[in-house]
C-alpha cells in the first residue's frame, strides 16, 4: 500500500465506517493517515496490511497483519477489509488464508481477528480460517470478539 492507493482506501474506508460504531465518516485524511500506518507497519514489523486486487487491478479492499492492543497486550491480528461491491465472493476468505499462512511461514505462533459482535461475515471469514472464539474484549472504544488459533511452524 502506498499514497498512490489513497484515493482506493478512502472509499475503502467509508464503506467501512457502519462497522466502525459511532465515529464520524472518514475522510481523505484518514485515508492518508492509514497509509501513513501501512509503511510505519512494514518499517517496524515487515507487515502491515496489503492492497488486494483482481488480476485485472481491481480494487478489492486489503488485507494483512497488524500488531493490535487487546486489553493491554500485542496480538498479531489478521485484518481485512473489502469495499462493498466486492464482498461475497470470496475474496476475503482467500486473502486472509494466504495472510495466515504467510504468518505461520515467518513465526507467528499465536493470530487473532478482532471482529465487532455484528459484523458476522467477518466472522465467518475468521472461522474459515480455522479460528475459534477466545474471548470477547474492549477494543478501539468498542467491544470486540476475539477469534483466534495457534499456528504451527513449518516442518
Amino acid at each position: 500500500m502506498t499514497m498512490a492507493d489513497v484515493d482506493d482506501v478512502l472509499a475503502m474506508l467509508v464503506a467501512f465506517d457502519p462497522m466502525r460504531g459511532d465515529r464520524p465518516p472518514s475522510t481523505r485524511d484518514d485515508a492518508v493517515r492509514w497509509v501513513e500506518w501501512q509503511e510505519r507497519n512494514y518499517a517496524e514489523h515487515d507487515f502491515g496490511l496489503w492492497v488486494v486486487e483482481t488480476h485485472d487491478g481491481t480494487f478489492v479492499g486489503d488485507c494483512g497483519l497488524t500488531v493490535q492492543d487487546v486489553e493491554g497486550t500485542p496480538h498479531v491480528e489478521v485484518g481485512y477489509h473489502l469495499v462493498p461491491e466486492m464482498r461475497g465472493h470470496g475474496f476475503a476468505r482467500e486473502a486472509a488464508a494466504a495472510v495466515r499462512d504467510c504468518a505461520a511461514e515467518h513465526g507467528v505462533e499465536h493470530l487473532v481477528a478482532l471482529i465487532r459482535p455484528e459484523n458476522t461475515r467477518s466472522q465467518g471469514v475468521a472461522r474459515s480460517l480455522g479460528m475459534e472464539l477466545e474471548r470477547t474484549a474492549y477494543v478501539h472504544g468498542t467491544d470486540a470478539l476475539v477469534l483466534g488459533m495457534q499456528l504451527g511452524r513449518p516442518s
